[in-house]
């Protein structure tokens, strides 16, 4: 008698002990679905204007970011961005986009040009770039460190800015531009990423304009996602 006692206390703890070791490996093959929302804001230069839906920066950042994150189950892109909008234009978009979440893990801003090209006060820039970066930092869970503004291209350096856009001012007035929003973006802990002396290479080498001679090619926005990608790479992970 007492040995069958012991050997069905032994039979209890033989079967607690695979319950165990059967629920572990169930719960370790579990794994909850990874996926990043990216945001990009801005006009032309990031719709891609006259390039391919997947050549426009946002769209190559994407498709980098899902090469070098094969664990991740998702990668999504939202555009908030049309051909010839100013600062104004875009905090209306944002404003007025019923679907937009505070929930995106990374934001891009590039914004600007218009502002230079259709001559508005300096001023409202200087107004309007820390609401739209506020903004940016609002979309990407409140975090700073979760949004990348990218410097504004110089059109001087196309056919296009050299003929009928043609000022002799105009690569001045886009350093000041792009010096006001470093300046803002140091000071608020915002990533700032320089890629407009890419598009001074313009005139040097046809290939970074598109074929409209005025907005950047696939090759250009490729050396764009090249500067973008080390500092997106550390925002997700």
């Amino acid at each position: 008698m007492k040995h069958h006692t012991i050997f069905r206390v032994k039979l209890i703890l033989l079967l607690s002990c695979i319950c165990i070791f059967s629920c572990s490996s169930d719960d370790a093959v579990e794994v909850t679905p990874k996926s990043y929302r990216i945001l990009s804001l801005g006009d032309s230069y990031t719709i891609g204007q006259s390039v391919c839906e997947t050549c426009r920066f946002p769209v190559q950042l994407k498709d980098s970011l899902v090469a070098n994150f094969p664990a991740v189950d998702n990668f999504s892109v939202k555009i908030i961005a049309e051909t010839g909008w100013t600062t104004t234009n875009l905090i209306n978009a944002i404003t007025e986009d019923d679907n937009l979440t505070n929930t995106y893990d990374l934001v891009t801003l590039l914004i600007g040009v218009n502002n230079q090209y259709q001559n508005k006060p300096f001023s409202l820039y200087e107004s309007e770039f820390p609401e739209l970066a506020m903004k940016a930092v609002s979309l990407a869970k409140g975090d700073a460190s979760n949004v990348i503004v990218v410097s504004i291209p110089d059109y001087a350096f196309t056919p296009f800015g050299q003929g009928f856009g043609f000022s002799p001012t105009t690569s001045e007035e886009i350093d000041q531009y792009n010096t006001f929003a470093r300046s803002y973006c140091n000071a608020n802990g915002i990533t700032f990423v320089n890629i407009t002396d890419i598009t001074r290479e313009g005139l040097t080498n046809p290939a970074l304009v598109a074929q409209d001679q005025l907005h950047p090619s696939e090759l250009a926005y490729s050396l764009f996602v090249e500067r973008l990608l080390p500092f997106a790479t550390e925002k997700i992970q």
